[in-house]
């Protein structure tokens, strides 16, 4: 079995059907596997994919590496050894991702000279939903100190995002760029094109979404979606500084909201940056969905 290069396509809104198809039968694990952030982040990483006998190849190009995630779909070994090819045979340094768990244990148990190396720096922080909606016990303490002080100097409002406040959530994002900067940034600037795709294809990627009003005016937001029956991952997660702490509310109300339907609430990875590393780290993850990268000796 040959995969080419022809074989595969830029991404667009219209493949979600594809995704959706064969997710449905083969749940994923990590955020970075999701239609909804493909397509949000296709300008940074180009990403292009090809369906093949009922598995979902991923290709994605930066500017500082090319690379293959391992198929998604069903056991098609065929399918699997012509993706490791097609991904050695870029030459580059980290050719093939690997993002789910299954798929790790499937290329130790068959292919065994192939060097994977774990990428901590994206590792996905998995929470339980129950813990994040109560922080409770003597390790969430600090936490709920923070929390209660933002509730006492900044009474909020929460409300789901529906189309009757986009544009209050558009004009908190722009604010929210403004004050980061996003234009003299290269991730930062890739990232107001992310969001920018998230909230204009809101219902189309089916996102929901979280707000909070402090003192009546719009100064956080949060975007999800279901990653799996059990998980619901946090893509976007936006607070403007005035009222400190807002983090902290924007973190609890969208586990509230997600608690009852999830057990497992995926928060992304923290990319290796120390601060979000540290503030990941003390909401006490259960466990880790993690990345591997294959080695090209």
């Amino acid at each position: 079995m040959k995969i080419q290069e022809e074989d595969f396509h830029p991404i667009e809104i219209g493949d979600k059907k594809i995704f959706d198809r064969i997710y449905r039968d083969y749940p994923i694990h990590h955020s970075e596997n999701t239609f909804g952030t493909l397509f949000c982040w296709r300008s940074y990483g180009n990403y292009k994919i090809c369906e093949h006998e009922g598995c979902l190849i991923i290709k994605g190009e930066t500017e500082s590496y090319h690379s293959y995630r391992f198929p998604i779909g069903p056991m098609n070994p065929d399918c699997f050894h012509a993706t490791i090819k097609l991904a050695q045979d870029l030459g580059e340094q980290a050719p093939l991702l690997v993002l789910e768990p299954w798929q790790y244990r499937w290329i130790q148990e068959n292919c065994p000279s192939l060097v994977l190396k774990p990428d901590r720096n994206f590792f996905d922080y998995v929470y339980r939903s129950d813990i994040l909606a109560s922080l409770p016990g003597q390790d969430f303490l600090s936490i709920r100190k923070q929390l209660n002080k933002f509730r006492r100097k900044c009474p909020s409002t929460v409300e789901l995002v529906t189309e009757s406040n986009m544009d209050e959530v558009k004009e908190l994002l722009i604010k929210w760029c403004q004050q980061r900067e996003c234009d003299k940034y290269t991730i930062l600037k890739h990232e107001k094109t992310a969001i920018s795709e998230a909230v204009n294809h809101f219902d189309q990627l089916d996102f929901s979404g979280i707000t909070i009003s402090p003192k009546g005016e719009m100064g956080g937001i949060t975007i999800f979606e279901e990653l799996n029956p059990s998980t619901a991952v946090v893509h976007y997660e936006k607070g403007l500084p005035d009222c400190e702490g807002i983090y902290k509310e924007l973190n609890i109300q969208t586990a509230m909201h997600l608690k009852d339907r999830y057990k497992y609430i995926n928060r992304e990875s923290d990319m290796g940056i120390p601060g979000l590393r540290e503030s990941k780290e003390r909401y006490h993850p259960d466990h880790f969905a993690e990345l591997y990268y294959l080695e090209n000796l």
